[in-house]
């Protein structure tokens, strides 16, 4: 837990935790017998009453509060778990697009929201002049995969992420076009 009284854990710190957690009830749930049962139980319980008091804070906020406990990286997660978050999906899905353009962009491409379609959320990966190579663009590069992986984080009710990928049109000189070749 946190050291002094009133002190806040770093995002990485709570990360740290999620991650023991996740391990703690995977092993859990592959042990048998009624104990077991019971264990996860309480803990599916005790989820659902503080998703409960969290959708109780935010019916007592103002629309300025809703978007500041929204913007909190941990609160905006358990807000999208409970099924609370104050945004759309797809506003939340198009601001993790808007996050990663940097990142996208040093490796010599660039992703822009395209909307959703349905349960569909579509993104315009373009692949930079040469400076791409594979990690922009296709369908299982490291780039589509990390794209996919945080719009579906803060958007879990869209059922898939397609990429629609484009590439620059190569240069053409302008004399190619006006000159024709002799009859």
């Amino acid at each position: 837990m946190a050291e002094a009284a009133g002190a806040r854990l770093a995002d990485p710190d709570v990360e740290a935790r999620l991650a023991r957690l996740d391990q703690a009830l995977e092993s859990l749930e592959s042990a048998p017998g009624p104990t077991t049962r019971s264990a996860t139980e309480a803990v599916a319980l005790l989820t659902e009453v503080y998703g409960e008091a969290l959708a109780r804070v935010l019916d007592q906020a103002d629309e300025a509060l809703a978007e500041r406990l929204a913007d909190d990286e941990l609160l905006g997660h358990l807000m999208v778990l409970h099924d609370i978050h104050p945004e759309p999906a797809e506003r939340r899905a198009a601001r993790a697009v808007e996050r990663l353009r940097p990142a996208v962009r040093e490796r010599g491409g660039d992703v822009e929201w395209a909307g959703v379609e349905g349960q569909v959320a579509r993104v315009r990966l373009t692949k930079g002049g040469g400076g791409c190579g594979s990690g922009c663009g296709g369908g299982g590069s490291e780039v589509t995969d990390a794209v996919r992986a945080a719009v579906l984080a803060v958007a879990p009710e869209l059922t898939a992420v397609e990429p629609l990928t484009e590439t620059p049109p190569a240069f053409v000189p302008l004399t190619t076009l006006t000159h024709r070749g002799a009859p």
